[in-house]
């Protein structure tokens, strides 16, 4: 016997139907759509009357100010996004941030001459607060951090690496890799790192350990001890306290290079 095929009335009866489904998923999504712009505009409202009732504790209260940037980010809101618009006249958040970033450039160059550009988050954070005085707004690290992105877009070298829980803060135009980053990781501990420990740790050949040290010590991110028993150490003078503790001057750090 020979199946009857398929009659064109059925064909079309079946892309009417495709038709109609793909319309009402159309009108569905476009309500889903509408329903949720509507809830944040409203969450958006709120926040806005939120901020406008607590904008002395967003400025004064470090902690609450971290809460309060996550909130916004829940919704895509950037209150650093612009120097203009509400958020900014609202709460000053952009001059805080533009000022900080003042600071934290400061604090950086004024202590290039002895750690190369690389700092710590923790040390960075105390000379800041330090710098500020005791009646100035509170900072936290996370104010640093976001501080810290808006330099990075500005690209004059600024960025974070992450090391041991933290972060080493790079305020200079060096090309770091992932080799470098993990040398700079293996040597946190201790504040400096051998080669042998680099090729037992890394299990890597002594030419790609040596090849990312000399890089770190020609970008004065590394000082060379060669009178270390055993074999020379590559220190890194961001991560060590004996130097975080007191003031170099750059005279004292030459003594640490052959």
């Amino acid at each position: 016997m020979h199946r009857r095929g398929v009659g064109a009335g059925a064909i079309a009866k079946k892309k009417l139907a495709e038709a109609k489904y793909k319309e009402r998923g159309t009108v569905i999504a476009e309500d889903q759509i509408a329903q949720m712009s509507k809830q944040l505009e409203t969450f958006k409202s709120n926040l806005e009357e939120f901020a406008s009732k607590h904008k002395q504790e967003i400025r004064k209260n470090s902690q609450f100010r971290v809460q309060f940037q996550e909130m916004c980010a829940t919704i895509g809101v950037d209150p650093l996004a612009s120097g203009k618009g509400f958020w900014s006249e609202m709460l000053g958040v952009g001059d805080f941030y533009y000022e900080l970033g003042v600071q934290i450039i400061e604090v950086c160059l004024a202590l290039k001459h002895r750690n190369g550009g690389l700092i710590t988050l923790d040390e960075l954070h105390h000379r800041v607060l330090k710098g500020r005085g005791k009646y100035a707004q509170d900072v936290s690290q996370d104010d640093l951090m976001r501080a810290i992105k808006k330099l990075k877009v500005m690209g004059n070298g600024f960025g974070m690496i992450p090391v041991g829980g933290s972060y080493l803060v790079q305020s200079v135009p060096a090309e770091l890799n992932m080799d470098h980053t993990v040398v700079l990781q293996l040597a946190e501990k201790k504040g400096y790192v051998t080669v042998s420990e680099i090729k037992d740790g890394l299990k890597w050949e002594r030419e790609r350990a040596c090849h990312v040290l000399d890089h770190l010590l020609k970008e004065g991110l590394a000082w060379l001890d060669s009178q270390a028993a055993g074999e020379p150490q590559y220190w890194l003078p961001a991560l060590f306290s004996e130097l975080t503790s007191r003031d170099v001057s750059p005279e004292e750090a030459n003594q640490m290079t052959p």
